[in-house]
């Protein structure tokens, strides 16, 4: 497994508990936004961790941590990541999936195998802005869906995990009727967040911009009408 990155501590990535955070290196997807350009991309300068580095710490933590959020990157396309869960959780520790749902052959073995006890799914935008949100090929907007609408249905009719979707909001990317969209499209879904876009140093391209504090409320309000649990995550003003 290819690990670029760990968070010892958190109280933010995984709901409810103490966490260590690790990264997985590479992604299928260049989000323009993404604020994990180095991890995206591998980028050389990146010392990779070890996995007796990885357990070492793990077993050092047991009873202070209590979980371990697995994101990346893409954390599904890794072919070992379902040997890397089975020896984090048998240290005792539950453990978050982020994904971008592309890989839902890897989300119903880690699910049905009991390997993650959480998972968080980004919808990136609406259906039809898919290709641009994700980085896609700029001369076109067909994006194949298929294996994401299969992850998204899988995740609503599954009753053995909780979950969540989630999409960061932009406001170069993201409007009114695009809320909408995505509502419908993930509608009976658990729970859904609003993220507001953050600019730091290392995002994958410069330029964005977050929305305003009563913009993003009234986003929040509108899923309200198709996701009554629907909330507004990380935005302090």
């Amino acid at each position: 497994m290819l690990i670029l990155g760990l968070n010892k501590t958190t109280l933010l990535d995984y709901p409810a508990h103490v966490a260590a955070t690790l990264f997985t290196g590479g992604c299928n997807f260049r989000c323009p936004y993404c604020h994990n350009k180095d991890i995206v991309q591998m980028t050389k300068s990146l010392i990779p961790l070890s996995e007796p580095e990885l357990f070492s710490f793990l077993e050092k933590r047991r009873g202070i941590l209590t979980g371990v959020c697995i994101t990346g990157g893409e954390p599904t396309l890794h072919s070992d990541l379902p040997d890397l869960i089975r020896r984090i959780k048998a240290l005792g520790y539950l453990v978050k999936l982020d994904t971008n749902g592309t890989n839902p052959d890897m989300l119903k073995l880690l699910i049905h195998a009991n390997l993650i006890d959480y998972c968080a799914m980004d919808i990136k935008n609406a259906p039809e802005k898919y290709c641009i949100t994700v980085g896609a090929a700029s001369n076109s907007s067909f994006f194949d869906l298929s294996s994401i609408n299969t992850s998204i249905q899988f995740l609503i009719q599954q009753k053995t995990i909780p979950y969540e979707f989630r999409t960061t909001i932009v406001q170069e990317l993201h409007i009114e009727t695009d809320l909408h969209a995505i509502c419908q499209w993930i509608a009976g879904a658990q729970a859904y967040f609003l993220q507001s876009y953050q600019d730091s140093e290392n995002v994958l391209w410069k330029g964005f911009h977050a929305h305003s504090a009563e913009t993003l409320q009234s986003y929040v309000t509108l899923c309200r009408q198709y996701i009554p649990n629907t909330t507004l995550r990380g935005v302090s003003y």
